[in-house]
């Protein structure tokens, strides 16, 4: 995870050269500039009192628009990364969404496109820790700072803390883009506090939070980045599903860390070894070679370069997904049920990739899968993911998955239930989610769950199995959810035992998943390498 110091060293074109230019002309501005340190005299320059009688001032380190230098100084990956920031912020946009746009807009070369991108993920997940930080340098609370201020700390943050960037250079560039996207008084201010940071490394700085935090839960909130309520689900996940409280931090870690780019071989459309053939023909960077997965069997690992080279991704035969993702869809497809085998439904099918594999493989068992999406948008993403399989195995329904247990009841011998949910289970992929998820989100979502879990079980008739999958291993998503709901369903006298998950997974697996050996399959982050997948198997008995 990078826990080390590494701001003594460059980063090409984004240290030492670039960095030692603008490093003069912040010393410059520093030493006439009339704000103190702390930025008290606002987001604006000394010039406001005389100029600006009359106007509402702005809060301190505020965004200071009419202050903005009339020629850019900050570099355009920079740029980059502080957008995405914004929009995340303001908009509530999804980084992997609109990172790409952007740095195609930009037209930044490989090296540069490279420095934004870890620029703007390792910001997104660290955010918590550096904001730790902010807050010992500042005698100002973090919610008084201009919040376009204080996305630019952030960014100068991970620069001199993250990622191999001389010291002098990510104070001097952040400066630069707090002046061109923030005003010259914030710049001050920011300046003031960039310096703060850089007084104590890496290791001082965790040494530090964690001393001063009131108790362990708010100092690993603190030194791994997640909120407090976030630490504590994950806590009570690991000892639900049988696992030692201990490996927490490891957990948190590997949040923190950047995912492998895992892609599915859909059955019969490609085999795992020509996608790996074709996806090391496409990367025309790396020289590694991909390699097969090890907790999927449809699985081929990246070790960098861009999917849409790959021309089985473009026309579908294959897809971007996490290895978990992949496996507990395809315990779905195989888990062993009474009689027949031929309807299969897909209740939440949106964007379409488990419904691709589950299609994919329902054309090699002459079933046919309907895939439901209540959103027409996510509707249009799964009819795309469907494209390679032949068009009589499978068809898209735009509709609310929890009427369809009363609509078609005991109409299906497999419904895979990949229900919404908070996320947790994937903050490495989306680490912005962990920021704006919030306690009550869980509730609200796990009523949502036991509706569709309900309305599957409804649906899928005796002797059938329901698969209930979530990217989240919170216990009130997962464990619960399942508990209640079959509780429930035994006062309108229908009935489901719960299969082991676990031994199906292990057999499908190239390699057993760390928590085979339980009922209700958990795969975790820092053991499997996955997304934090919940998966539990429900057979109708009556």
């Amino acid at each position: 995870m990078g826990e080390r110091p590494a701001r003594r060293s460059t980063a090409g074109g984004h240290g030492e050269y670039r960095g030692g230019r603008a490093g003069r002309r912040h010393n410059d501005r520093s030493k006439r500039s009339e704000t103190s340190e702390h930025g008290e005299r606002g987001g604006r320059g000394s010039q406001e009192g005389r100029r600006g009688r009359g106007r509402r001032p702005r809060r301190p380190g505020g965004a200071g628009g009419s202050e903005r230098s009339p020629q850019r100084r900050s570099d355009p990956a920079r740029r980059v990364a502080l957008e995405v920031l914004t929009r995340v912020r303001r908009d509530d946009a999804f980084a992997n969404l609109l990172l790409p746009e952007l740095l195609g807009a930009a037209d930044l070369d490989r090296r540069d496109a490279g420095f934004a991108t870890a620029l703007t993920y390792g910001t997104l997940r660290l955010r918590g820790r550096y904001d730790a930080m902010i807050a010992t340098c500042t005698d100002r609370p973090l919610e008084r700072i201009d919040p376009a201020v204080l996305d630019v700390l952030r960014l100068g943050a991970h620069q001199l803390m993250g990622m191999r960037v001389a010291q002098h250079a990510a104070v001097s560039t952040t400066v630069d883009l707090a002046a061109d996207s923030c005003g010259r008084g914030a710049a001050t201010f920011v300046n003031a506090i960039m310096r703060r940071l850089s007084d104590q490394d890496l290791d001082t700085w965790m040494t530090d939070l964690r001393q001063h935090a009131p108790d362990e839960t708010t100092a690993l909130a603190r030194i791994r980045s997640h909120p407090k309520w976030i630490v504590k689900a994950l806590r009570q996940a690991l000892v639900t599903h049988g696992r030692s409280a201990e490996e927490l931090e490891a957990l948190l870690d590997a949040d923190n860390a950047d995912p492998e780019v895992a892609l599915c071989a859909r059955p019969g459309l490609i085999a795992p070894e020509a996608l790996a053939k074709v996806a090391r023909k496409a990367d025309r960077v790396h020289d590694v070679e991909p390699r097969l997965g090890r907790i999927s069997p449809l699985a081929v690992v990246l070790v960098g370069g861009d999917p849409a080279r790959i021309e089985a991704i473009r026309d579908s035969r294959a897809g971007v997904e996490d290895e978990g993702s992949q496996l507990v869809a395809l315990v779905a497809a195989e888990a062993p049920l009474e009689g027949r085998d031929e309807r299969w439904l897909d209740l939440c099918a949106g964007p379409g990739g488990k419904a691709a594999l589950l299609a994919a493989r329902a054309a090699q068992k002459s079933a046919h899968l309907l895939a439901n999406e209540v959103s027409p948008h996510r509707a249009d993403l799964v009819r795309s993911a469907l494209r390679a399989v032949p068009q009589d195995v499978a068809r898209v329904r735009c509709g609310d998955g929890r009427d369809l247990g009363r609509e078609e009841p005991g109409g299906y011998d497999r419904v895979l239930v990949d229900a919404p949910c908070t996320g947790l289970g994937s903050l490495r992929r989306r680490p912005e989610a962990r920021w704006r998820r919030r306690p009550e989100d869980v509730t609200v979502l796990a009523e949502l769950q036991r509706e569709l879990l309900a309305s599957a079980l409804r649906a899928v008739r005796r002797g059938g199995v329901v698969t209930y999958v979530t990217c989240s291993p919170h216990t009130l998503e997962t464990t619960l959810v399942v508990r209640d709901v079959t509780r429930r369903l035994e006062h309108e006298g229908l009935s489901a035992e719960i299969l082991h998950a676990g031994d199906i997974a292990t057999r499908l697996a190239p390699q057993p998943p760390a928590g085979a050996g339980r009922e209700m399959l958990q795969l975790w982050p820092h053991l499997d390498g996955t997304d934090a997948m919940f998966c539990a198997l429900l057979r109708r008995t009556s």
